[in-house]
């Protein structure tokens, strides 16, 4: 209840007439006037603060479509004044106090309080939708409102087939109508997860109340899902199968194979139909080939494609022909053609072992030491040009002449092991004919010619060394 303020108070009093004195003509005058004052003040606010009231608000209830709502009103200081329930847009009162007046069924009001009116709606419905009043038959009246919502999970209104045969090329629509509330959200999917197909192009998810394929094409053929939603469960779908009738039509990987006599081939055919095709094999005589011991037709279908696979045992010379791989349904046939032709079989590839003799241990100390003999004997020709400008020409044929030497030795000892190699696997090496073992020959590089040859370069050597250094002092 409000609270009178003084200003109210004294507006009040002028209001009912009330005459106020602010200075008196004597004291007795002045304490009967204050008397009446105070009297009609207290009778006028003890009827105010009786008056019924509302505590609290009628609070706003949702509800989902068929289930139960209760409306609350609380009322304070009613004394002998009544409580009602009226439906606010057609003005219908539904309860006055304690009886409920409408003829609903659904409709009964419960008092689980003094002070409390609780509506009660059984099965709600959406035409309960709306604003409900709680007044109080006073003058004038009070009342306090409460709107009702009613939400309505969605629901799908079948249009037309769900199962749909159509020609390819052809347009189709597919429906999807739905009601609820609030209005539900509609999207279209396929079953199986994949795209979408319209007009060439890839979408996972479609958000509109119809579908529309054009010139639909076997990649269209499918399963397609409608799913309408708006928050209030359950959601709604639909299913809609779409097939797309076609004629034959082949795939072939090759059509040559290349096969040679002995051998086992498998040749491949794919196949596209619907209505779903009959398949076979047939030779190039046109009798079809049946599974036998020659022969195996295998064909694995999925969806309106089919694979099919025709193995060959042990190919003959008249084996090499044409096969063809046959479909049919009642739109069309169609066929594809596999050739094989013979070609020689192949070679088993031959191997060789190359057995690796280790040189010994004396023919790596004399190689040491020719190496070594060979790096002293070029420190002293570098040593032999720096005091030297006449005999450079000379001292370069002997580098050749060393050079050209060197080289002789290094393919002599290459031959000795080549023809150690074929001795070891037990033949002679054709490239190189017969050899001979001589005993004389066991290691090149320790052979008394060429310490001969060694001896006579070195004292050449020595000999224009001493003949350069003569002519300098000269």
């Amino acid at each position: 209840m409000e609270k009178w303020s003084k200003l109210s108070f004294w507006a009040l009093l002028l209001h009912v007439g009330i005459p106020v004195s602010h200075s008196q003509t004597s004291d007795g005058a002045g304490e009967r006037g204050k008397r009446q004052n105070e009297m009609i003040v207290n009778d006028i606010l003890s009827e105010e603060a009786l008056q019924p009231y509302f505590p609290s608000i009628v609070e706003n209830v949702t509800v989902s479509f068929g289930r139960k709502a209760i409306l609350k009103c609380e009322v304070e200081n009613l004394r002998n004044y009544k409580v009602a329930w009226v439906r606010v847009d057609t003005q219908t009162i539904l309860t006055i106090h304690n009886n409920v007046i409408t003829r609903n069924p659904r409709i009964s009001l419960s008092r689980p309080g003094e002070n409390k009116w609780y509506l009660h709606m059984n099965s709600v419905q959406e035409n309960d939708r709306g604003w409900y009043m709680c007044q109080i038959n006073t003058d004038p009246m009070v009342h306090r409102s409460g709107y009702l919502e009613v939400v309505v999970p969605p629901k799908i209104i079948q249009r037309g087939p769900s199962d749909m045969v159509v020609r390819e090329g052809e347009n189709v629509t597919l429906a999807c109508d739905a009601n609820g509330y609030p209005p539900p959200h509609i999207v279209w999917r396929r079953e199986d997860g994949d795209d979408i197909v319209i007009q060439g192009k890839k979408i996972n998810i479609i958000e509109k109340a119809r579908l529309r394929l054009e010139k639909i094409s076997r990649l269209n053929m499918g399963d397609y899902l409608c799913v309408a939603s708006n928050g209030i469960p359950p959601s709604a779908s639909n299913r809609f199968s779409v097939r797309v009738q076609f004629p034959p039509m082949f795939w072939i990987p090759s059509q040559l194979e290349a096969v040679y006599l002995g051998q086992d081939v498998t040749i491949e055919c794919h196949s596209e139909a619907f209505p779903k095709s009959i398949n076979y094999w047939v030779n190039n005589k046109g009798a079809m080939l049946v599974s036998n011991d020659k022969y195996e037709a295998v064909s694995v279908d999925s969806g309106y494609k089919v694979f099919m696979k025709l193995h060959i045992r042990n190919v003959t010379k008249k084996d090499f022909m044409e096969y063809r791989c046959v479909a049919k349904n009642s739109l069309g046939h169609s066929d594809g053609s596999i050739t094989l032709y013979e070609v020689a079989a192949p070679t088993l590839a031959t191997t060789t072992t190359t057995t690796i003799i280790p040189i010994t241990e004396e023919e790596y100390t004399t190689e040491m030491k020719r190496q070594r003999q060979r790096g002293r004997h070029r420190k002293r020709l570098r040593e032999s040009r720096r005091h030297s400008y006449t005999v450079d020409e000379d001292l370069d044929e002997n580098d050749a002449d060393e050079e050209l030497e060197n080289n002789q030795r290094i393919r002599i000892i290459h031959r000795e092991r080549q023809r150690q190699q074929v001795q070891h696997r037990g033949g002679i090496d054709e490239s190189y004919g017969s050899v001979t073992e001589n005993p004389h020959e066991k290691s090149l590089w320790g052979a008394p010619s060429s310490s001969i040859k060694l001896q006579d370069t070195v004292c050449i050597i020595l000999y224009m060394f001493l003949l350069i250094v003569i002519q300098k002092f000269d």
